[in-house]
């Protein structure tokens, strides 16, 4: 529901967009990383400005996604683009932050247990990928089981799997691109940490399991950027009437990246990094609504869709949300909000991480 209501996945695609130009891939291919593709809109509306800017270079491009569904969800959106840009190659994998980039898992245990597909589409057509990619599902139903981490109740992997799809009428010019399972350290142009990590981890734990591992495979002049939610719009005040002390963003982006600058200093490995939390830090996205929902009266399906984004961004647990709809103070509060604003906004926040020597 909150995909389809709000426009965040927009709003951040539109945010990215803004760094692709400053790319400067080196042969054999662009390469990009996506921290987490989700349903793979934002994905798929980088490819596109990608192929407009750079249309005949190979792309080479690894999703992170532990959800079966979503993983299901990218693959079926890349299918027109592999059509307008063949020179790709696209792995998907459910692996760990410290492991997906190199699409390899820590530890022999784990590695003879990796799971590899290697899928080359036929045909030329949109029609005939997209049918070839739907026809994938027995490959994620096998490979991206999960099971639950009783430490965080977080879902990991039951084992880790690779999908590799590229077009077979490709192969030869893409030899180069198409990854092996064998050890390989890979490095990256642009990096995407669209909402990685959940909201209420400390500055510390998101910089050493997610921010910092991405960082370190920047190749010389890539780009990461880092957007996470800040609380700082209509969708908390909703939250802070139903739960006053409420308070789920404590790691602003000049925080998150003060700790991840800090940590690339430590060991430099050769490597300069810069940090910009200033160039167009904050943006908003906002639920769509009516235009005869504008006024005094908003309609049920529009306090129920405001209610549902409020809680989804702030990551509130499922128990809290059910004991608060069991009445309706809930519904109140959202009124009253979308009331005195005239409809419900939320604000993002992006910093860039940039690899700058080489």
């Amino acid at each position: 529901m909150f995909v389809t209501t709000c426009g965040e996945k927009v709003a951040i695609a539109e945010r990215i967009g803004q760094e692709l130009g400053f790319l400067s891939p080196s042969p054999p291919a662009l390469r990009i990383f996506d921290a987490g593709t989700g349903d793979g809109t934002v994905l798929a509306s980088s490819l596109r400005h990608l192929h407009e800017i750079f249309p005949t270079v190979p792309f080479f491009v690894v999703g992170k996604e532990i959800s079966r569904e979503d993983a299901r969800m990218t693959l079926e959106k890349l299918s027109d683009r592999f059509a307008e840009h063949p020179e790709m190659v696209v792995a998907i994998t459910n692996m760990h932050y410290r492991e997906a980039p190199d699409l390899r898992p820590a530890g022999d245990d784990q590695e003879n247990r990796l799971a590899w597909n290697d899928v080359a589409l036929e045909g030329e057509t949109a029609y005939e990928f997209d049918e070839q990619l739907e026809g994938l599902d027995k490959v994620l139903e096998q490979g991206w089981k999960v099971h639950t981490s009783p430490k965080s109740g977080n879902p990991l992997y039951a084992r880790p799997s690779v999908l590799v799809v590229y077009r077979r009428d490709h192969r030869f010019l893409l030899d180069e691109v198409i990854p092996a399972p064998a050890p390989c350290a890979r490095e990256y142009d642009l990096i995407i940490a669209a909402q990685p990590f959940r909201a209420r981890q400390a500055a510390e734990l998101k910089v050493r399991f997610v921010l910092e591992p991405l960082a370190r495979r920047l190749a010389p002049g890539g780009r990461m950027i880092t957007i996470q939610s800040t609380g700082q719009d209509p969708g908390m005040e909703i939250i802070r009437k139903v739960w006053p002390g409420e308070d789920p963003f404590r790691t602003p982006g000049p925080l998150l990246a003060g700790v991840l600058r800090d940590r690339l200093c430590e060991s430099r490995r050769g490597a300069e990094y810069d940090l910009d939390t200033d160039r167009q830090a904050l943006f908003r996205y906002r639920l769509h609504t009516r235009a005869r929902d504008a006024g005094e009266r908003f309609a049920m399906s529009t306090l129920l869709a405001a209610w549902n984004a409020a809680v989804y961004v702030a990551q509130i647990d499922d128990r809290q949300i059910s004991e608060a709809m069991s009445t309706g103070k809930y519904l109140d509060a959202t009124r009253d909000v979308l009331k005195r604003h005239g409809g419900l906004w939320f604000t993002d926040e992006a910093f860039v991480v940039s690899r700058q020597d080489g």
